[in-house]
């Protein structure tokens, strides 16, 4: 697939500040732009070389990516928030270059709390029968996984800090411990739910796309220095992953990924437990389809869906409500150097304010004050 010439603001001709880029990814589905971007070189027509590096949790995505072991990464959005605001690792300057999925997440129990749920039918009363503190696992204090549970259990009226033990257990290991009966549920991308439910060792009984239909999930992350020291480059990264993203939405392409993400050098697990969940065929508004693509709809950076994550923080005692949360977003997320990618490759630019009725009925629409955060029945 080739693409029109491009040029940047800092250089006329376009020239790459840095040719070969090491990039970073978690065993998960979504991780899917990264391998097909490697797989089938879409890098090479925009200058790139990809090298793709598996990484056991994301706390190892943060650190390599602050100590420049990494160029970018595979990243959890609420990661590089979380670094950001220094309550997710160091304080360092983040950047948010594109989204790379929407949707593809899940919450899965143990049988037995799956059982209980379905004699007594509330959450509440399906926990009370344990005869303990529940225990639930997230992948990362302050991503996505940790706040898609926290919300989702607040809405079904259990607090999240108070009423559940959480734990932090990364996403390829997230099975064992459940069939250890070491966990009572948890939160994770893809596979890793429907292998729980393939071994029979837990349900999934609440998908992500119920938390927020058609949430951001996964991005393309890297410190903001990457982009100042090498906008061009920066540049024809995006332009590769937006190619990639635009193959991918194709159930049939999906199907060849799940394929090439079976490898053991990527997720390592059996193509038939990967398909059903990463295709768009079979799923419903409960459980809607991964997107990667969408004509360009799912990969703009908006900033107004970063807000949210910083909203979160505040509401959980994670971090102090701050009036310049949009100020920040908007420094993170990457707009101009994504748009000039975009057009670069012919993509549309979808920046219209996202607006979704959460799973609570309450109505996200990009604008958080003090008083949404309080409005919260249950909160830190």
């Amino acid at each position: 697939m080739n693409s029109p010439a491009y040029t940047s603001s800092s250089d006329p001709s376009g020239k790459l500040e840095k040719t070969h880029l090491r990039l970073g990814f978690v065993a998960l589905s979504d991780a899917a732009p990264l391998v097909a971007a490697k797989l089938l070189e879409f890098g090479h027509a925009h200058g790139l070389t990809i090298e793709l590096l598996k990484q056991p949790s994301w706390a190892a995505i943060r650190d390599k990516l602050l100590s420049g072991d990494l160029d970018a990464a595979h990243s959890l959005y609420g990661l590089v928030y979380g670094v950001q605001l220094g309550i997710g690792g160091p304080q360092t300057d983040m950047a948010v270059l594109m989204v790379l999925n929407r949707n593809g997440q899940a919450i899965t129990v143990s049988n037995r709390l799956a059982a209980a749920l379905d004699e007594h039918k509330t959450l509440p009363a399906a926990l009370a029968t344990l005869g303990r503190k529940p225990v639930f696992a997230q992948t990362f204090p302050t991503g996505t996984h940790a706040m898609w549970l926290y919300y989702w259990l607040a809405s079904q009226g259990v607090h999240p800090l108070r009423d559940i033990e959480g734990v932090v257990i990364p996403p390829p290991q997230m099975v064992d411990a459940l069939a250890q009966d070491r966990l009572d549920g948890l939160c994770v991308g893809e596979p890793w739910n429907a292998v729980a439910q393939e071994r029979g060792v837990g349900r999934t009984i609440a998908y992500s796309s119920e938390v927020w239909p058609d949430h951001p999930e996964k991005v393309l992350a890297s410190r903001r220095d990457f982009v100042t020291r090498y906008p061009n480059t920066a540049r024809a990264l995006v332009q590769t992953m937006l190619e990639a993203c635009r193959w991918l939405d194709d159930d049939v392409h999906r199907v060849e990924i799940s394929r090439r993400l079976a490898a053991d050098e990527f997720v390592g697990v059996p193509a038939g437990l990967i398909a059903p969940r990463l295709i768009a065929a079979g799923s419903d508004e409960k459980r809607r389809a991964v997107k990667f693509f969408a004509d360009g709809v799912v990969n703009y950076p908006h900033p107004a869906e970063g807000v949210w994550f910083f909203a979160q923080y505040a509401r959980w005692g994670m971090a102090e409500w701050r009036d310049d949360f949009a100020r920040i977003a908007s420094e993170v997320n990457q707009v101009e150097l994504y748009c000039e990618a975009a057009a670069n490759v012919g993509v549309s630019v979808c920046a219209d304010s996202p607006s979704a009725v959460l799973v609570d009925g309450r109505v996200w629409d990009g604008k958080a004050d003090l008083a949404y955060m309080q409005g919260f029945s249950i909160r830190a």
